[in-house]
């Protein structure tokens, strides 16, 4: 059959988004034609497109789509034709870590996410056109391909125009502490940086039962909403904020897990000193291409903290998002306070309000 799409193109590092219109190829065996309702915007797509991060331009970007289907390949036996989906991460299925139930650091990760490697068919997803398996879905565009791994089905009476964004940056965040970190209930935990996978960490902390949880940020504005979602504390930095000094005088050790959600060396560095003894921090946020942190060995030894990181939350996808979906409709996970909408001919305008911190969480309907 043929289809024709909308699709939003970055032509080079540093340029905008061009609408453009491709016939895009039918599903491969193992494959998954989606027409797409919405799409959430990420600040990883920001950071590729600016060229921090890797890809193969031209490129059709987007990795938190949601939609119908409309085609299976031939094997796929656990999605239908109708079917209501969000799209996640690629995964191999093949590596050891996929083998051992850790596809979020699957050996072919950036093969299969950022360098469009379709993993279900040689051929390109657009006729004469970019590349577009971003993520396996590249989303910024109304049909989009997808492996049957990252395809997750959603029950039809939730709003799918909402939950795009569970595929990446809010699932991302809740799992960070709910998947990767674990805390006890009553442990103290801080999470630095509260965009909108720092605000999904704060929810994550507290359907996990954590006390205190402490939002950390330049923003006040964030900090206010930060409390509104779950946290117990806020600090506010600034110039002469001692950030480990502020953690104490709330949770008086310092704190048991700290989730690292800035990608800032310095911000990264006032969440390890934050920590009580053999506390953990769990690094999320992801900075430029090439940035270290950096911290004294001997003081790490001494304190017995570890730090971890952390990839798409550690999520199975098709385990995890039906879970946050069940959390949101019992009202104990509302991260649609945390979403704008535009329209997908707006993505450009979207993206600029998400780079200047106007919006949380932009999401693109297709119309």
């Amino acid at each position: 059959m043929t289809t024709t799409a909308r699709i939003a193109v970055v032509s080079e590092a540093g340029a905008d988004f061009a609408i453009e219109e491709r016939e895009i190829a039918d599903p491969g065996p193992h494959e998954v034609l989606i027409e797409l309702v919405a799409t959430g915007v990420c600040h990883t797509d920001l950071a590729v497109q600016a060229g921090d991060l890797p890809t193969n331009f031209p490129v059709v970007l987007g990795h938190e789509g949601a939609g119908k289907v409309v085609a299976t390949g031939s094997h796929v036996t656990d999605i239908a034709k109708g079917d209501h989906v969000v799209l996640s991460y690629g995964s191999c299925g093949h590596c050891r870590p996929c083998q051992e139930g850790d596809p979020a650091y699957c050996a072919d990760f950036n093969p299969l996410n950022f360098m469009n490697k379709r993993q279900g068919d040689d051929a390109p997803v657009f006729d004469d056109g970019p590349n577009a398996a971003f993520f396996q879905q590249s989303s910024f565009a109304t049909y989009s391909i997808a492996h049957e791994r990252n395809v997750v089905k959603i029950d039809a009476d939730v709003d799918i125009s909402l939950l795009g964004p569970l595929g990446c940056g809010i699932q991302t965040g809740a799992g960070a502490v709910m998947r990767t970190a674990q805390p006890p209930a009553g442990s103290s935990l801080l999470v630095s940086g509260v965009g909108s996978v720092g605000m999904a960490a704060i929810m994550g902390a507290k359907v996990a039962g954590c006390s205190p949880i402490i939002a950390v940020d330049t923003n006040e504005d964030r900090l206010t909403l930060a409390k509104e979602l779950g946290a117990t504390d806020t600090v506010h930095v600034t110039k002469d904020t001692d950030v480990a000094e502020e953690v104490r005088k709330i949770s008086g050790e310092g704190a048991d897990y700290a989730i690292e959600c800035s990608g800032n060396a310095t911000a990264a560095r006032g969440a390890w000193e934050s920590l009580a003894q053999r506390g953990t921090m769990v690094v999320v946020g992801a900075p430029p291409a090439g940035t270290e942190y950096s911290f004294d060995a001997n003081e790490q030894i001494l304190s017995g903290r570890k730090i971890v990181g952390c990839v798409e939350g550690d999520s199975k996808v098709k385990q995890f998002i039906p879970t946050l979906v069940d959390l949101y409709q019992k009202g104990q996970f509302p991260f649609d306070k945390l979403v704008k909408r535009y329209p997908f001919d707006k993505i450009n305008e979207a993206v600029a309000d998400l780079h200047d911190g106007k919006v949380f969480k932009p999401i693109l309907e297709m119309g």
